[in-house]
């Protein structure tokens, strides 16, 4: 086993936080471009949010395919070459003529970015001991948080450039670059046994991740928090590019800064969690969300971005550990059981315009921050309840 800040686990790591950055840049470009996206082509708030949750519903759907595929051939080709075709789909993009087929494109690129997801942390399993494994996912968790700044920004001021074309290429060839990096830099396994892929095994393995009460809490918290989280940034793109604020998409894209509080959050994930417990954390983690949502509704720009950057430390707080308590608490197959975690993580996302939406027809940011405050109080529920399992079990 690969022990914590040895070589091995640097470069592991290394390319590991590499290709979580790659796949959540491309994700996430587009959420910048939504409030233009939404005038040009004559759609609803509802309708060109259907760019971000169309490709985040694929990218789940994808993840119980590349997740028990994983258990049976291995994991460094699932995610090396699902990277690849992450670039290319982003080029592909670029020169997409019509609203329909971008959301086709938009459809196919979320599945092959869900290859690298769906295995990174059951890889993280195999390969890291128990000290190395929780400080790797709180990193390559913080990865994924700066992947969707960088995404977001790169997204934005390309677009004030060239269009959103111009902010596809880029990313496609930013993809293309890193995956040639990716390649070189992950290490084959050494620690991981294939098991043969039969599809009634990875359905009772599934079945049976869904039957551990322990597990499935976990599921529900990070699927229902990203729900919260990931949609508020959609719904405030639409806020601030109204009076009395009107930023524009390069602004927009800057706003998405405030992700750096949950690189801060991941990172400290570990640390906090060997203080306090993984379960207190989760806790601390989604009051410090709900705190948040309460200072965005300040009227000052400042304020708001302030209270978008507490919600980012929250969020990655709880999720760092949620997602590596689905690792510590799986019984064998451990690729399908993390790949279940992201599921429930996409889906939630993919539903939360649906949810929001008439929080927000009724009452705009307000009411977006009251339909936040009555999820999360349900995670909140939850997290207590993995309290409850933690002092019992020690």
């Amino acid at each position: 086993m690969i022990a914590a800040k040895s070589r091995a686990w640097w470069r592991a790591t290394l390319a590991l936080c590499l290709g979580s950055l790659l796949v959540f840049i491309n994700l996430y470009a587009p959420q910048p471009l939504l409030p233009g996206l939404k005038q040009a082509y004559g759609v609803s708030t509802l309708g060109v949010s259907l760019i971000m949750s169309i490709s985040t519903l694929s990218l789940a759907f994808s993840l119980l395919v590349f997740g028990p595929l994983s258990d049976a051939i291995g994991r460094e080709s699932i995610m090396r070459i699902t990277l690849l075709l992450s670039g290319l789909c982003s080029l592909a993009l670029a020169f997409a003529p019509n609203f329909e087929l971008l959301l086709a494109l938009r459809l196919l690129q979320g599945f092959v970015l869900g290859g690298l997801p769906a295995v990174a942390i059951a890889w993280m399993g195999d390969e890291f001991d128990q000290p190395a494994l929780l400080s790797a996912v709180g990193l390559y968790i913080g990865a994924n948080s700066l992947g969707g700044i960088s995404g977001r920004i790169v997204g934005g001021g390309m677009a004030e450039i060239g269009g959103p074309p111009a902010a596809f290429l880029t990313v496609g060839a930013m993809t293309l670059v890193g995956s040639v990096l990716f390649w070189r830099l992950l290490p084959n396994s050494q620690a991981f046994t294939p098991k043969p892929f039969h599809l009634p095994t990875a359905l009772r393995d599934l079945a049976g991740h869904l039957r551990s009460p322990v597990l499935l809490a976990a599921y529900g918290l990070g699927g229902i928090n990203f729900l919260i989280f990931i949609n508020q940034y959609s719904y405030i793109t639409f806020r601030l590019a109204d009076a009395p604020y009107q930023l524009a998409a390069s602004s927009l894209g800057l706003v998405f800064l405030t992700y750096l509080g949950g690189t801060v959050g991941s990172t400290l994930s570990g640390r906090l969690a060997g203080k306090l417990s993984p379960a207190r954390c989760m806790m601390l983690g989604i009051a410090i969300l709900m705190l948040g949502t309460l200072v965005t509704l300040a009227d000052s720009l400042v304020l708001i971005v302030l209270g978008l950057t507490i919600n980012a430390f929250g969020f990655f707080l709880a999720h760092s550990l949620a997602s590596s308590w689905v690792g510590r608490y799986a019984q064998g197959a451990r690729g399908s059981a993390s790949a279940l975690y992201l599921v429930f993580y996409y889906v939630g996302a993919s539903l939360g315009g649906f949810w929001l939406e008439p929080f927000w027809r009724w009452a705009g940011w307000q009411g977006v921050a009251w339909g936040s405050w009555g999820l999360l109080s349900v995670t909140l529920a939850i997290a207590f309840g993995l309290w409850r399992f933690e002092k019992r079990a020690f």
